[in-house]
Order: structure tokens, then sequence, then C-alpha cells
């Protein structure tokens, strides 16, 4: 079954290179950032690994834990994770779940259920297990993205969704293309002129479906 916007992410039990884990226990109250990778010791992955480890702090400042999963062991794991720590100079602070017989992947229908890993397998194998799940503190998948092997990800993007989506749940608006922090925000069709005055004071509306609007303060 695939997994939509707004459902409940799947809970599991895992073992990671930090111990072992219930999922929904280990998100708790936080945001959380699950992103996946067909192998360890890749170069893309490594990359990617070593790029998320150097955001440490801006996780942080939004109350987000991530949280990588490979369909490797726990010791190639920490085998791995010298790797990234030498090639980006940061420290890999966050759990890797070991997802050997694929649990999670197929969770989060990064696999089918009839996948398998096979003798001499290579990264092609599990190529699809290149997904984002950004999931709120509800347990709520907000968003996510799947990106082919060949192609890193833009965890700068990852960051601006979310600033959108923490933005866009906590004051009930929208936002267009392109936002970042500190710009207009989009009001919802579903609240009147008159609300809208009420709740951000005066307002742009270059079309009659779109009204723009700075945060209250």
């Amino acid at each position: 079954m695939s997994l939509r916007i707004n459902a409940t992410v799947p809970d599991f039990e895992a073992q990671t290179s930090q111990g072992n884990i219930h999922f929904h226990d280990w998100i708790g109250d936080s945001w959380a950032i699950l992103f996946s990778h067909p192998k360890d010791f890749t170069p893309v992955c490594t990359t990617e690994f070593g790029a998320v480890a150097k955001l440490d702090a801006e996780w942080k400042k939004r109350g987000t834990k991530v949280i990588g999963v490979s369909v490797d062991g726990v010791e190639d794991h920490k085998g791995w994770i010298n790797d990234i720590e030498s090639y980006s100079g940061s420290d890999v602070s966050f759990p890797i779940i070991a997802d050997e017989k694929l649990k999670v992947s197929k969770l989060f229908d990064m696999l089918p259920a009839e996948a398998y890993l096979p003798d001499g397998r290579t990264p092609a194998d599990s190529a699809t297990v290149r997904s984002v799940f950004i999931i709120g503190p509800d347990k709520q998948l907000k968003l996510s993205m799947t990106y082919p092997m060949n192609v890193g990800r833009n965890f700068g993007e990852i960051l601006r969704a979310l600033d959108a989506l923490q933005t866009a749940g906590q004051h009930s608006v929208a936002t267009p293309a392109d936002w970042t922090v500190g710009e207009d925000v989009i009001i919802p069709p579903n609240v009147s002129d008159d609300d809208a005055k009420t709740k951000f004071g005066t307002f742009d509306a270059p079309l009659p479906y779109v009204r723009k609007a700075k945060l209250p303060q």
C-alpha cells in the first residue's frame, strides 16, 4: 500500500548504528526526517550523509530528528560512518537503520513485497531506496520525495520544505513557490477577507484567490 500525505507512518522496531529503536517512540514529540539509501560505501550516498551531518545544528534548531536507513548491517554502517566523517569533516550524530531484511524499505513502499537481496548484490538491486520522508510530531507523513541513484539530494531544499511545513502548520497558512522564512505567506481560500484582515492586517491580492500577507509578529 502506498504511503500518502497525512497518513500515519508505519511503526517498527529496528537495529541502528546507535542501538535498538521503536520508531514512533524514537520520534517522540519531535519532527523527524527519514532518508534512505540503497547501499553503504557508495559515492552519492556518502556525500548526502555528509551533507546531513553538516546540518546538525539546523535540524536541532527546528526541533527535528534525522535518521538514515540503508539495507546493510550495523557493522557496515559503523565502518561507513568513518568514511562519511572523513569526507565531510563532521560527526555523524544521527542513527542509521540496518534494514538488511528490507522491512523498513517495504513498510515505506520503497520496494515491492517480493523484493529480496541476492548474493553479490549491487546498489541496483535496491535502487528505489532513495527517498526522503518528513514526518510531523503527530507521526503523520507531511512530505516525501524520491531521487534516482545518479542525482544527489538537495538538503537545502529539504530544510526549506521543513520550514514551510512548520510555518504552514503553526499559522494555518500556505506558502508560495520558492518561499523562504520571512517572506509573505498565502492566506488559505477558506479564510474570508474580513477574517484575514483581523489576523494579518493588510494583505495584497494580485488575484482574487491569491492573497499574500506577512505573518503576524
